[in-house]
């Protein structure tokens, strides 16, 4: 089942079925902890119920057999969702958002690096403080460092490109009402990035400090090459500034090698010699630049909105396993 075309996540069950709060969590590379996770999030009690959804995102070990087995002996309402190959964490998210029928959605990892206990206080904050999205921050995060500073220079950027609040934190720990969810899974191209649609539809955004802790088992399924393709979807998905950086790029460069050209012509009238080389050289250097640059700026973009009309799958989905509704 492709989603490029998603239904709207009430679709998913009726609006008598529906519980308090959702838990979505994308798995990868998580045979060893969701099953902790899961347990844990069994134990809590939110106002109105929970629901957990799980999205196996293609990941390679037998995470797949272990959410199966945890949908057979659910003690909660637990949805299973299996996607036919990695599409990616956002993507992943987008899935279970659709699969959701909460009246709040949280998001979560399957790294346990986010305490369950602090689902609820999220749940509550959004719930009684009339908020459409809450996200968390820590005060100290338990990554490696170049994680670290890679996730700081994301939020960065999203600072320069987004509209959002300066300064907050862009956490994939993040509690969005059924408003925001069902807007955000109206978008049905294949690069999503969550935090971009959610600051279109909604700007009832808050923060709470939660706590993180050291990763339970392997490492960090995030490589640096996940990051910056993280970063482009960012920048060119969701914002017109590498463009118009490009367009500044272009003028700039330009106005330079007008400065260059003048520089020649004098220096050709004032001495004997021939005109430098080297200066010629370095003007044509610096526009060929800039002429690469746009290109590259301006190709991501065509080829970002060519693989969007030829229908590039933001996801696609092989099984659905529907736990045994808990009393």
């Amino acid at each position: 089942m492709s989603l490029a075309h998603p239904l709207p996540a009430a679709a998913e069950g009726s609006a008598s079925r529906r519980v308090g709060l959702s838990i979505v969590v994308p798995v990868y590379r998580g045979a060893e902890t969701v099953g902790l996770l899961v347990e844990a999030l069994s134990a809590l009690a939110p106002e109105g119920g929970l629901e957990i959804v799980l999205v196996n995102d293609g990941s390679p070990d037998n995470s797949g057999d272990v959410c199966r087995a945890l949908a057979a002996s659910a003690r909660v309402p637990l949805t299973y969702v299996e996607h036919a190959r990695n599409f990616g964490e956002h993507n992943a998210v987008m899935t279970g958002l659709r699969h959701a029928r909460g009246d709040y959605v949280i998001t979560m990892d399957d790294d346990l690096q986010n305490p369950p206990e602090e689902v609820v206080k999220l749940y509550d904050h959004a719930r009684l403080g009339g908020w459409d999205v809450v996200y968390t921050r820590y005060a100290r995060k338990e990554h490696e460092g170049w994680r670290n500073l890679g996730s700081r220079f994301a939020n960065w950027v999203a600072d320069q490109l987004m509209d959002k609040p300066k300064g907050l934190y862009l956490s994939s720990f993040r509690c969005m009402s059924a408003l925001v969810v069902r807007e955000v899974t109206k978008y049905a191209g294949p690069y999503p990035y969550i935090d971009g649609i959610i600051v279109q539809v909604t700007q009832r955004i808050d923060s709470i400090e939660v706590m993180h802790l050291a990763r339970a088992q392997g490492r960090s399924n995030y490589t640096l090459r996940r990051l910056i393709r993280l970063w482009l979807n960012l920048a060119t998905n969701f914002s017109l500034m590498p463009l118009r950086l490009a367009m500044f790029v272009g003028l700039g460069m330009g106005v330079l090698g007008m400065l260059g050209a003048v520089f020649t012509i004098i220096e050709a009238l004032t001495k004997e010699t021939p005109s430098g080389w080297a200066s010629v050289m370095t003007v044509e250097l610096l526009v060929a630049a800039a002429q690469f640059f746009v290109l590259g700026v301006m190709g991501e973009y065509l080829g970002r909105a060519f693989l969007s009309a030829n229908g590039k799958p933001q996801g696609v989905v092989r099984d659905v396993i529907r736990a045994r509704d808990a009393a």
